[in-house]
């Protein structure tokens, strides 16, 4: 870490979500989103915690027989009513940004009503409010898993055509309401993950018997109408905010090939396409022509609007967001190769990797080689958005939480960050995943925290809700006064 200097406009700070931290779920008029409708589920071995899809007979289960389920993210950590006690902890802690984002049903709560839901509006102009009083930049994800389960039901989210429209208004909504006092937005989060889950990326329910049982040509059907949709709101961003930033996000999955053997070498890169091709749309406004021969060699045909190439070639974002918590490896064995490339958790396990709680990689290299081989192929800025370490947190006899691990996890990673702006790439900053402790969005649980604010709440919502500083509270907030020197 010699002469390694952040820059001094470096954006430190921390992330959560609405579906995850707010509750209030039946607020001010809020109606229901798809996160909503997931039940805590008791993980069975790690990897449960990747089970996020819902099927359409689960969804009509819940439904209903909501009475017999636990919704976890309807009562998230109070957010709604305690933003202002955690807000002014971001603030101790000397966030320069936070990253939150809106609910889609507080501001339409079935998703196509004509008018938006006052109250929920107002509701967000309180949180910025706060946040500008302490100097905290807001960036806003437009909608984090949030889509509303109304729109679900009408036409299966963003399978639909339909859906683009629905979500642009409600994106011209909120840039009307808050030009003003944002800059920076990222229309969704995670858009890759259509390919893990299409029930929480864009509210698809996938039945494959519409296409002979092929999965992929509805996910990436809706994957296609998201692109859409958000190049539009990038179109209504400029034309509403001039000069605001507008970025697209991915979960980041770095890929090692399994051995120097050609064949899995070759894996890797497809596999690596895969997961970039969505910024080389929303970058360069185009697809690239990879992706027309895998749609060709899975029998995948996209629907296009004659004016979607437009829109696209148009309407390119300014920056590349993306969540990074693991690499993994890519092997050509047809044993091995995921049933889509982009699986968040890979089969193979890395022996020169330690691994988490939860059986993730920890990989803070891999961060470094990330940031060079984005900012090498795009040539934008990059923000990290999400990164943490979700474990296990016990409260002390002494009432304590003496979270080392995560320092450590957060220092090895922060310290590559480092390394990559020295290599010459232009990072925007860095916002930890969390902020305090909330659901996490696999299982719905609580038990699996990242935050640096330990909330008094289990996987069944008993507690006092109580927020008690984790060490790794002051050791944040002595990186940031220091503008990352203290490593």
């Amino acid at each position: 870490m010699n002469n390694i200097v952040f820059p001094k406009e470096f954006l430190w700070g921390g992330a959560s979500s609405a579906s995850q931290a707010e509750g209030g779920y039946d607020a001010d008029g809020r109606g229901l989103s798809i996160s909503d409708m997931h039940p805590y589920r008791k993980m069975e071995h790690s990897n449960d915690n990747m089970k996020i899809e819902v099927s359409s007979k689960e969804l009509m289960e819940y439904m209903n027989n909501e009475e017999k389920y636990y919704f976890p993210k309807r009562k998230g950590v109070d957010f709604f009513n305690r933003y202002k006690e955690d807000i002014a902890l971001f603030a101790e802690m000397g966030f320069k940004v936070y990253r939150l984002s809106i609910a889609w049903t507080r501001i339409f709560p079935l998703g196509d009503e004509e008018e938006p839901n006052e109250s929920g509006l107002a509701f967000y102009d309180k949180v910025f409010d706060e946040l500008e009083k302490y100097g905290i930049e807001p960036l806003v994800t437009i909608t984090h898993y949030e889509m509303p389960i109304h729109l679900v039901k009408k036409y299966n989210g963003f399978e639909s055509r339909q859906a683009i429209g629905d979500y642009v208004k409600f994106a011209k909504v909120i840039f009307n309401r808050y030009k003003k006092r944002v800059k920076y937005w990222i229309p969704f989060n995670e858009l890759n993950m259509m390919l893990t889950s299409p029930y929480t990326c864009g509210g698809v329910i996938c039945d494959a018997s519409k296409y002979n049982g092929n999965e992929k040509q509805i996910k990436y059907q809706a994957t296609h109408h998201q692109l859409v949709a958000s190049a539009l709101a990038t179109k209504a961003a400029r034309e509403i905010m001039p000069g605001a930033k507008i970025g697209c996000m991915i979960a980041r999955l770095e890929t090692y090939a399994a051995t120097s053997k050609p064949e899995d070498q070759l894996q890797a890169l497809k596999e690596e396409q895969i997961n970039t091709f969505y910024p080389e749309v929303l970058i360069r406004g185009r697809y690239p022509q990879y992706m027309y021969r895998y749609f060709e060699e899975n029998s995948i045909n996209i629907e296009m609007s004659p004016e979607d190439s437009d829109i696209l070639n148009n309407n390119t974002a300014d920056f590349i967001a993306f969540s990074y918590y693991m690499t993994y490896l890519a092997s050509a064995d047809p044993k091995h190769i995921a049933t889509d490339s982009g699986s968040l958790v890979g089969a193979l396990k890395n022996p020169y990797l330690e691994m988490t709680e939860w059986d993730w990689p920890i990989d803070p290299i891999g961060l470094r080689i990330t940031l060079n081989r984005l900012y090498d192929k795009f040539q934008v800025p990059l923000f990290i958005v999400e990164n943490g370490l979700g474990a296990n947190d016990d409260v002390s006899e002494d009432g304590k939480i003496h979270d080392s691990y995560r320092i450590d996890y957060l220092k090895k990673h922060i310290e590559q960050v480092g390394e990559a702006i020295k290599d010459g790439v232009e990072v925007m900053g860095y916002t930890t995943w969390g902020t305090t402790d909330f659901i996490s969005c696999g299982t719905s649980q609580m038990s699996k925290r990242y935050g640096f604010v330990y909330v008094d709440q289990d996987n069944f919502g008993n507690g006092t809700q109580k927020r008690i500083k984790k060490d790794s509270f002051y050791w944040y907030k002595k990186v940031i006064e220091s503008n990352g020197n203290i490593l």
